[in-house]
């Protein structure tokens, strides 16, 4: 792999004046809620990730996505709490940090409005323009009065205030599915007073509001609005109402900017159509976008979705947006513009759209990347691999995601890395997962990865199954077993009539008919099978012992997933279990049993195909256990901390053994690729 000359005239390395902060590019990273907050302060984790990506080259940041202002929005996903002064000194610190690696940035304020929960924080009922209830957060709001209104007024000026003390460049108020756009969507707001009807009514709010946070923060602040550009769903704001929105808005003479994006967040599609995972399409709403920023005279910036750098060059040099958000490419890769930068653009590390960012937060979890580790961990990892002051002889067993970022790291690290792989090719069970259309764009990891490899001069040996004696034979200092695992039939009666789903993405088996596919993990690969099943015309059955399906998938990536298996005619039965299989005549009878009642039914099927997760594959691990100096173990406490210690347990051992990802337990990619990356960065 080999890096180009930067061009000089690349549009998003041009630098752009907002009002008066004068951007070194293009690039930014929008409003995100990553759920680092501590007690509402964006204390040093959520300094040292924004701190990341300044270094990294970026124009701008936005932090606080969602920073709720006043009591009655509480946090639903850990967002940062602007309700009282407490926040400013950690604001500076954050602010201070920042500026001094060359970016601005900037803090969004909002007050949720009915898009919160009741039940939490201090139990108060949130508030909407009218009783309207939305799918996603649950809540039915309590209908706004005029005291509500302007003491809602008044906690924005007061969340600006301190906005401004903290030293932020400027602040972005959020309408777009929040209080002010729900005042703004005939969807939501129903009301007959000075605040409901006409457009100008529905406007009023988000005015008033704009007048006195500018007359208090001055002049010299900059201050945006991140707008609806299409509500596209029935009975919400349209195109042309949104256009002229934006038109009203500029007329208002408070605003330096306009954030647009589209979508209804009302429920888990509407979020996936706003914040797209894979098997979506990539930045759907930038041509909306393009249509404000012809409307109106101020600048305009899409948060949207837009994860490639050919798509965000695009936006700029066509004049659809003037900077452009990259917020989870940015969580893939911080260092993306310093790459660009460099010439090094085929090295930056891509956004797949694997949720986990996004779903996580939903779940009440902090974000990751799915295959950036390091992402949110800048404390004691890092993005930006070091020389090592001594070269080792390290060999990598296994090229799955985890084998492949250890040799990545260990190659970065200027150690010799011999990686063997049994197959003959690269990515282990990505490839299985990539199978059908939801999935497919996960093979971005292994595409990335195999390249990194490449680059670093990493000695891969592809179709070598490693004995012990072929490993030994490298004379290593350190041994990765990334072995990964195997998936086992059920232990049930007649297990053994089962067939994997490895088996039906590999197209090992190809099958028809009725098909009965039992999923005990409740994750993607379940969804992928069935997929590829129903695209072989079977007629699928799919039992779950959970609740629902596909349990342990995020509000983005589950309801497209779920879609896709609706529009493939899959049927669901859940709060079941598959208890035995046996023969019947040509076919196969399964039983089946109910978790809560305990009545077992019987159906036949063609075939039954299972999905249970998989069982180490640990031979090789075992076999060198004991030729190690450490027999296997690490401190634990040192590896939490990013410095992992290999105590001494065995004088005799002529080498340091790592077992990671799968071969320890099955999990996913994330923590295969953490795995790595937490052991390997300091060896």
């Amino acid at each position: 792999m080999s890096s180009h000359p930067v061009s000089e005239n690349d549009p998003l390395l041009q630098p752009f004046q907002l009002k008066h902060l004068s951007l070194r590019n293009r690039i930014v990273s929008t409003a995100h809620a990553p759920s680092f907050a501590e007690d509402g302060h964006p204390r040093d984790q959520y300094r040292i990730y924004h701190e990341e990506k300044a270094k990294g080259g970026l124009g701008l940041t936005m932090i606080g996505g969602s920073t709720n202002i006043a009591p009655d929005s509480p946090s639903v996903f850990g967002q940062l709490y602007v309700g009282d002064d407490s926040i400013v000194p950690w604001f500076q610190k954050l602010t201070n940090g920042v500026h001094r690696h060359g970016a601005g940035i900037m803090c969004q304020i909002t007050h949720m409005g009915r898009r919160t929960s009741w039940d939490n924080g201090h139990w108060l009922p949130v508030l909407g323009p009218s009783g309207t209830r939305e799918r996603a957060h649950r809540s039915f709001p309590k209908t706004m009065e005029a005291e509500d209104i302007r003491r809602v007024i008044s906690d924005f000026v007061k969340a600006a205030q301190r906005c401004k003390d903290g030293g932020f460049d400027g602040i972005e108020l959020l309408s777009h599915s929040h209080l002010l756009g729900q005042f703004m969507s005939p969807l939501v707001n129903r009301r007959d007073d000075d605040y409901g009807g006409s457009l100008d009514n529905r406007l009023r709010l988000t005015l008033q509001v704009l007048e006195e946070v500018r007359e208090i923060i001055g002049p010299d602040l900059i201050l945006g609005v991140r707008m609806t550009g299409d509500e596209q769903i029935q009975g919400g704001m349209n195109a042309s109402e949104c256009e002229e929105v934006a038109k009203k808005l500029e007329q208002s003479g408070t605003l330096d900017f306009l954030n647009v994006l589209a979508g209804a967040p009302y429920d888990d599609l509407g979020l996936a159509h706003w914040v797209s995972p894979m098997g979506l399409p990539s930045a759907p709403h930038l041509d909306i976008a393009g249509c404000i920023r012809k409307a109106v005279e101020l600048p305009i910036i899409h948060a949207g979705g837009i994860a490639d750098i050919a798509t965000a060059r695009h936006a700029v040099r066509d004049g659809l947006v003037d900077l452009v958000g990259m917020t989870r490419a940015h969580m893939a890769d911080p260092y993306l513009v310093e790459k660009l930068t460099q010439g090094k653009e085929d090295r930056i590390r891509p956004c797949v759209g694997l949720g986990y960012c996004v779903d996580r937060v939903n779940q009440g979890k902090q974000a990751v990347c799915g295959h950036n580790a390091v992402t949110g961990r800048e404390a004691v990892l890092p993005q930006k691999i070091m020389l090592s002051d001594f070269t080792k002889t390290i060999v990598v067993v296994g090229g799955g995601p985890a084998g492949m970022e250890a040799a990545r790291v260990s190659a970065e690290r200027g150690h010799r890395v011999i990686l063997f792989e049994a197959s003959d090719r690269l990515g282990g069970q990505l490839a299985l997962a990539a199978k059908g259309h939801i999935r497919q764009q996960i093979f971005g990891v292994t595409d990335w990865l195999a390249s990194e490899l490449d680059y670093l001069d990493v000695d891969v040996r592809m179709n070598t199954y490693a004995e012990a004696d072929d490993v030994l034979a490298e004379n290593p200092d350190v041994v990765i077993a990334a072995t990964g695992g195997w998936p086992e039939p059920p232990e049930i009666e007649g297990g053994d009539l089962a067939i994997s789903s490895w088996d039906v993405l590999s197209g090992a088996k190809r099958l028809s008919g009725d098909v009965l596919l039992y999923d005990e993990a409740g994750q993607h690969a379940a969804a992928v099978t069935a997929e590829v099943l129903s695209q072989s015309k079977a007629d699928v059955l799919f039992i779950s012992p959970d609740r629902e399906p596909l349990t342990e998938l995020g509000p983005t990536t589950s309801s497209v997933a779920m879609r896709s298996l609706y529009q493939s005619s899959v049927h669901f039965e859940v709060d079941t279990e598959l208890v035995a299989i046996k023969r019947d005549g040509g076919r196969l009878q399964a039983s089946l049993r109910n978790i809560l009642t305990t009545n077992v039914h019987k159906i036949t099927v063609d075939n039954v195909v299972v999905e249970l997760g998989i069982t180490p594959m640990d031979g090789l691990y075992f076999e060198l256990k004991q030729g190690s100096s450490n027999l296997g173990v690490v401190d634990m406490e040192s590896l939490i901390s990013g410095k992992p210690i290999f105590p001494n347990e065995n004088p005799d051992g002529g080498f340091i053994l790592v077992r990671i990802g799968d071969a320890v337990a099955g999990r996913n990619i994330h923590s295969a690729i953490y795995d790595a990356m937490r052991f390997c960065a300091a060896i």
